[in-house]
Order: structure tokens, then C-alpha cells, then sequence
């Protein structure tokens, strides 16, 4: 809720969410039709879907047709697939679908849209989709409404395909989009602290082996709350603004650092796996390479016991 707070305050026009249920967490913020459920329903959710009276992506004629039978129309947005091979309807399809749409009692056409695939990585596919979305639109005999394409990657690597509108996602916490300030920070505590002796091994397996005489903290988080287990004995962690070596395997509860260089350091220290600690700072793109990831990953991974804190 504090994310879509932020980002209609940042100048947003509207808000997009996977599922119904997170589309009735934002009721009251906008207008209903504001909201885009944008993750696949069923032909059955469709009396739900339409009683949200938010706006439904439609991929298929069988759920088009659903939801055609409302009492009151639904705004649908109309998505094609150019080459995600996810969702969407097929090109050559789009046009009858649209047209269905927005002829049907209980729907009517209030956008269309595709998504990039590689719009970070590839241009050339990335301009075949856009290409071949304006030439599926431009066969429509009806309005396509809201045209939309680019996620945060195409809004970065090519702003002439923005169209009406663009769905920045990733981009809004300050990641992946270079010169923008990371808007995310997990921090948790140091709990116990002690030395331990060269060879003396720390964690499951025991993976990692004093190479001398080490300090040793542990710190309450693991992979329950969003510490991917690929990081065990990679990486760092700041603590006192110094990076600390993750050492050994992550537990589910706790994960340890070598803090033999940080002086001073005590239980109840702050350590900060996403943020800035006095001149250093640690990004979720470092976090995701550490993790054998990406930060979409990373940040979605962060768990339910992570207590969240807008400020």
C-alpha cells in the first residue's frame, strides 16, 4: 500500500497488481477502473472480476466471452502477445477479439497492450514486437483504447515506444535503471557474537573453515525471510559501514558474517543486506549476483517476518 501511495504521488495515473485480491488491497486509492489486474483469470472469476470493477486483462475469447455477460461493462484491456509466449492472444486473433470486446453487453475496450520480452537485452526483437503490436492495433475496427507496452526496461531503453502509457515496475524501488536512488533497504541485528579458532568450521556442511582466528556474528535473517541459500560464503553485508563476509551456509533464521575487521562491533548492531551504511552501500543488483538471480527476485523473495517500515 505505501508503494502505491508513493507512486500516485510521484505523478502515476493509474496502478497495476497480479490478482483480485491485491486489486481490492488498493480499494478507495482511485477509481476502480484505475486498477489493472493484469495476471490470468479464469472464466470462472469472471463474476468476481467484474463485481471489482476494475479493469481485466483478457488473453482469450473463452474469458472475453465471461465476462461479456456482466450486468455492467467491464473495462477490458485487450492483451496480444508479440512474442513473451506467456500471455496474450495471437496477433492475427486480436482483431475479432477486440471487436467482441467492445460489442459484447457486458465489456467494453478500454485498452490494449503486449510486453517486451527483452527490452534490456535485445533491441532488435524488442522493435519486432513493438513493430508488429502497432501493425495488429492498426487492423482494429474499433478504438483500441489505452496502448501500452513498455515495462521498465523499455521505458528506459526506448521511450519512443512509450504510446498512452508505460508500467514501470522494478524501476519505481530504484533498481535497474541507472541514477535512480535505490528506494529499498533490509536490515536486521546482530544477535550473538563470538571467536572462534583457525580450522574451526561454522554452519551446515561446514562449508566455510576459519583460515586463523575469526569473530564470528550472527545475525536474525535466512532464507525464510528472503536470503537466498546461493549465498552461502558469498557476498557481504554491512555492518558499522564496513562489509562483512557472509560466511558459511544461510540457515533459515540466521545467517553469519566475519566481522574480524569491524571494530567495535556488538549485539544489536545493525546489519544491512540492502542499503546504505555510512560510505557504503549494497544494491539488490549486487544482492541478485551474489544470489545467481535477479533483483526482481530478490526483492520479491523478502519474507512475510521482514517487518516493513514506509519512511
Amino acid at each position: 500500500m505505501p508503494v502505491a501511495h508513493a507512486a500516485l504521488e510521484g505523478g502515476a495515473t493509474g496502478l497495476a497488481v497480479a490478482t483480485l485480491d491485491e486489486a481490492e488491497q488498493l480499494r478507495g486509492l482511485v477509481d476502480h477502473e484505475q486498477i489493472l489486474v493484469m495476471g490470468g483469470l479464469l472464466p470462472a472469476q469472471a463474476r468476481t472480476a467484474a463485481a471489482s470493477g476494475c479493469s481485466i486483462a483478457v488473453s482469450s475469447r473463452e474469458l472475453a466471452e465471461a465476462l461479456g455477460t456482466s450486468g455492467r461493462p467491464v473495462p477490458i484491456h485487450l492483451k496480444i502477445d508479440t512474442g513473451m509466449g506467456r500471455f496474450g492472444c495471437a496477433p492475427e486473433e486480436a482483431p475479432a477479439l477486440a471487436q467482441l470486446i467492445d460489442e459484447a453487453r457486458g465489456t467494453r475496450l478500454a485498452g490494449t497492450w503486449t510486453h517486451f520480452a527483452s527490452s534490456g537485452s535485445d533491441a532488435e526483437m524488442t522493435q519486432r514486437q513493438f513493430d508488429l503490436f502497432v501493425e495488429t492495433v492498426a487492423r482494429f475496427e474499433v478504438g483500441p483504447g489505452m496502448r501500452h507496452a513498455c515495462n521498465s526496461a523499455g521505458a528506459l531503453n526506448h521511450p519512443d515506444f512509450a504510446l498512452d502509457a508505460v508500467r514501470c515496475g522494478i524501476a519505481i524501488y530504484g533498481c535497474e535503471w541507472p541514477g535512480t536512488e535505490p528506494a529499498v533497504a533490509v536490515r536486521s541485528s546482530i544477535t550473538h557474537l563470538k571467536t572462534v579458532e583457525t580450522g574451526a568450521t561454522v554452519g551446515y556442511g561446514a562449508t566455510w573453515r576459519a583460515p586463523g582466528p575469526t569473530r564470528v556474528a550472527t545475525v536474525a535473517i535466512g532464507y525464510a525471510d528472503g536470503v537466498h541459500r546461493a549465498r552461502a560464503n558469498r557476498g557481504h553485508v554491512l555492518v558499522r559501514g564496513r562489509r562483512a563476509p557472509l560466511i558459511g551456509m544461510v540457515s533459515m533464521d540466521a545467517i553469519t558474517l566475519d566481522v574480524s575487521d569491524v571494530p567495535g562491533v556488538e549485539v544489536g548492531d545493525a546489519a544491512t543486506l540492502i542499503g546504505r551504511d555510512g560510505d557504503q552501500s549494497i544494491t539488490a543488483e549486487e544482492v541478485a549476483e551474489w544470489s545467481s538471480t535477479i533483483s526482481y527476485e530478490v526483492l520479491t523473495s523478502i519474507g512475510r517476518r521482514v517487518e516493513r517500515r514506509s519512511v
